[in-house]
């Protein structure tokens, strides 16, 4: 019981100081996530450098949780190439559809997910799996754009 006490600590913590909040420019690409089961929303910009996140910003309204994710997520993938950042993203999805294994899949990739392991516990209330998630599919579609926008400009380069 000790653990999940550190974890909603942790939680409590980045929903109460989140990291990264405000949208700042510049930004290659913006979208905008509703989870229509409760209302939470999510509005992120994705900067990249060549294939490295140079910037994650955002403003959300919601539950503590997708707050907090939001802010757990900008730490996480900051200054991580692309590839890096899907893989860290991956991990995390995992980790919310492990359902009651939570806990032990946590603890098996602390390393890749630091902060994030504090949402081990949520693993095991599907609605709140998805205000977890929220933040982590808006940065997705953000980062898909922003590097479809990037291979745009680089195809318009090569033809002038």
């Amino acid at each position: 019981m000790q653990l999940e006490s550190m974890y909603q600590e942790i939680i409590l913590d980045h929903y109460r100081n989140p990291h990264h909040k405000g949208l700042r420019e510049p930004f290659a690409s913006q979208v905008h996530h509703v989870n229509p089961t409760c209302g939470d929303e999510v509005t992120m910009r994705v900067d990249l450098d060549g294939d490295v996140i140079s910037d994650i910003s955002y403003e959300s309204q919601g539950c503590s949780i997708s707050q907090a994710s939001a802010s757990v997520l900008t730490d996480l993938l900051i200054g991580k190439n692309v590839e890096q950042a899907r893989a860290v993203q991956e991990t995390f999805l995992q980790l919310m559809q492990s359902r009651g294994e939570g806990h032990e899949f946590a603890e098996e990739h602390e390393e890749v997910l630091e902060d994030a392991v504090a949402f081990a516990g949520v693993a095991q209330y599907p609605a709140r799996v998805k205000c977890a998630l929220l933040s982590w599919m808006a940065w997705k579609d953000a980062t898909a754009q922003a590097l479809a926008v990037q291979d745009e400009t680089d195809k318009d380069r090569v033809k002038a």
